[in-house]
């Protein structure tokens, strides 16, 4: 063996495939947006800001006219799971490839013990099953299935760094398979406060969705409208506001998974007004993409298709209060609860709904259905969507700055989106899986046009050429700033908890450029009116509905006026105060 050294290839003769430029484009950050070069080597972005210097050889993409955003953080999806005698059809190779997709770079997923199985077992399962199969970055919460001393054990020792969670999920509904009762739940929670760990609640009342079933049952309702019929908003919102006060007596923050109601999201602003810890919402993209009407379908397999717990919910006015509660910080974050069967699977619940096999998709089409339905709208300005779709998960989840931004030293993981791109959605076209997509023939106007994943572009003008096994384990230190205040593990300051978005400046070595003037027209787009970071715009008096009008986001462009880049905001919990 010889100790030569190795010889050391010239800059200009290294291969430009570590290296990209994204050239012209409007970078978007939670906090405001400005026109920026964006420098990537090495999977991290190196340089952020105009006229960089670069090694030769370097790849270039023109992002003219598009907006460079953080890839998405999808919070919650459930890749290769078996539940109610099924599989899902999306397992972690193709469950993340359509992620990436439509623009989401990392997934945090849910581990689920069955009762009275180990959660280490159980996790330890989980990681085989995607470590050497996911396209892109992947992070685990744990669910707490069941209560013991030994469960408070494991729970312990998984917050380490040796495991990296910090985020456990308990289940208020499945009565006999997942569900907690009350007790268990509140030592549950207890624990989490202990290990400063999050706790993740599935909020609806299972006694009485149980009993609502077999009522149903004995009265002959066996289609799939008995499934929203056994559990509506009253079920939800119950749940939400017991959730809450558990969390309160436990002094636990508290993360409500997927909401589906308007009365859900009263009581949790409802419960803000009572207690200090933070309270986080999370929502889905069929909620703003969809509504419970679904289910009275003639066809069976349209209808079960779109099964989900909470349900869709039959008030045709909860896709765009949703998309409010967003855009106002009632609610933080959107994910997709992607959990696809495919048609075989959902006819178990032929002849009885309650053993149709529980969800959707939306991994792929969770940024395109929020941004047509929220941005294109006026609801919402590109700003408060990275927050929603990106940024806010990674804070509470204790990956940000490294996740969730587009700022030197974090992970070159970016989307260029185009927001003239237009497309429409169906299950003969997407990346997925399963044979039914609930956006079917919906057509939005925003989608990715390149998708870099760790440095790698891996959505190539629109075509898609990931990397099985790519990604890596995400770790998640428990602890998390957003969460429960104090220092961020983090590289640099975070300051939510003083309720103050101070302006981040990104620089390439040089001094830094000011934000101040990020907020400019965004050139050739309608899309916010809102010049202040994180914000919603609301539409003036007269102002025609995008999601209506044959208006045309690449035609015209509306004057913003120039504010400050600081805002006073509400933290990622939400107001204190204020009902919904």
């Amino acid at each position: 063996m010889t100790n030569a050294p190795v010889k050391k290839v010239p800059i200009h003769l290294q291969s430009s495939q570590n290296r990209l430029l994204i050239k012209n484009g409007k970078v978007v950050n939670d906090d405001g947006m400005e026109d920026l070069d964006v420098y990537i080597e090495d999977g991290i972005i190196k340089q952020v800001g105009r006229n960089l210097i670069i090694p030769g050889g370097t790849r270039t993409i023109d992002a003219t006219g598009k907006l460079v955003m953080p890839g998405g953080i999808d919070p919650h999806t459930h890749l290769e799971l078996e539940m109610m005698g099924a599989k899902t059809a999306d397992d972690f190779y193709k469950g993340t490839r359509a992620a990436v997709a439509g623009g989401t770079t990392t997934v945090i997923d849910f581990v689920l013990p069955q009762k009275n199985q180990s959660l280490l077992e159980a996790y330890s399962n989980w990681r085989q099953l995607a470590d050497g199969k996911v396209c892109c970055d992947y992070g685990l919460h744990v669910g707490v299935t069941w209560w013991s001393p030994s469960v408070k054990k494991e729970m312990q020792q998984l917050t380490t760094e040796q495991y990296g969670v910090n985020s456990f999920k308990m289940f208020m509904a499945y009565k006999d398979a997942w569900m907690l009762d009350d007790y268990d739940l509140s030592c549950a929670i207890e624990t989490c406060a202990e290990l400063k760990a999050l706790p993740m609640v599935h909020a609806e009342n299972g006694h009485i969705i149980a009993r609502n079933t077999e009522k149903l049952l004995a009265a002959g309702v066996t289609g799939p409208e008995g499934h929203q019929l056994s559990r509506d908003e009253e079920v939800e919102g119950e749940a939400v506001n017991r959730a809450c006060v558990i969390a309160n007596q436990a002094r636990s923050p508290l993360y409500i998974v997927h909401m589906m109601s308007k009365s859900a999201v009263r009581m949790l602003q409802l419960a803000r007004t009572r207690q200090r810890q933070p309270l986080f919402g999370e929502t889905l993209a069929a909620t703003v993409g969809s509504d419970g009407s679904q289910y009275r379908n003639s066809c069976f397999r349209h209808a079960a298709a779109h099964v989900l717990s909470p349900p869709l919910r039959p008030d045709p006015s909860t896709p765009q209060a949703m998309c409010e509660a967003l855009a106002d910080d009632h609610l933080q974050l959107i994910g997709s609860d992607n959990c696809t069967f495919l048609e075989k699977d959902k006819e178990l619940g032929k002849d009885n709904f309650s053993k149709i096999p529980n969800g959707v998709n939306g991994v792929e089409d969770r940024m395109a259905i929020l941004w047509q339905k929220a941005v294109n709208t006026g609801i919402m300005d590109p700003c408060r969507f990275v927050a929603v779709t990106s940024s806010t998960a990674a804070k509470i989840f204790n990956i940000w700055p490294q996740k969730g931004r587009v700022a030197v030293n974090s992970d070159a993981d970016i989307v260029v989106w185009d927001p003239r791109l237009e497309r429409t959605i169906s299950a003969a076209t997407h990346k997925q899986a399963v044979d039914f997509n609930i956006f079917e023939g919906q057509q939005v106007v925003g989608s990715p046009q390149f998708v870099i994943v760790g440095g790698r572009v891996c959505l190539d003008d629109g075509e898609l050429r990931v990397a099985e096994g790519f990604g890596k384990f995400l770790k998640t230190p428990t602890n998390s700033p957003a969460v429960f205040g104090g220092e961020a593990g983090a590289a640099e300051p975070q300051p939510e908890l003083l309720h103050l978005h101070m302006p981040h400046k990104v620089t390439n070595g040089t001094p830094s450029p000011d934000f101040g003037n990020m907020n400019k027209s965004m050139e050739g787009l309608s899309v916010s009116g809102c010049s202040t970071p994180t914000g919603r715009k609301m539409r003036e008096p007269g102002q025609r509905d995008l999601q209506t009008s044959t208006f045309s986001i690449s035609k015209e462009v509306e004057g913003l006026d120039t504010k400050t880049s600081v805002r006073v905001r509400n933290p990622p919990g939400g107001k204190s105060s204020g009902l919904w």
